[in-house]
């Protein structure tokens, strides 16, 4: 009986795992955590990541810090001019508001 060849161990290194990884496909916790800084990378290039723990019952999603910064910038701004208005720290402030009418 002849011996078969013994084949290379052909392993996946972590940045080979990586680079696997289908686009838009979400990243179990345990892959994204080994691939941080691909998944940095891709954030920057293909948009949010979505990163799935437990079979995705439990979730989250990494966005690029400009895109945070809108969407936090967008969720601070009043939705209204009254809501402007009712949020002014001069709420409740005693204010003349009376218009001198002797420049006319």
């Amino acid at each position: 009986m002849t011996k078969s060849p013994k084949m290379p161990n052909r392993r996946v290194t972590p940045v080979q795992l990586c680079a696997l990884m289908p686009a838009g496909e979400p990243w179990q916790f345990q892959t994204a955590k080994a691939c941080l800084s691909e998944v940095l990378r891709r954030v920057r290039t293909e948009g949010p990541q979505r990163i799935a723990r437990h079979g995705g019952r439990e979730g989250a999603v990494i966005v690029a810090e400009e895109q945070y910064d809108r969407l936090i910038r967008k969720s601070r701004q009043p939705k209204s001019l009254v809501q402007f208005f009712r949020q002014s720290p001069l709420v409740g402030a005693d204010l003349d508001l009376e218009r001198n009418r002797s420049d006319d």
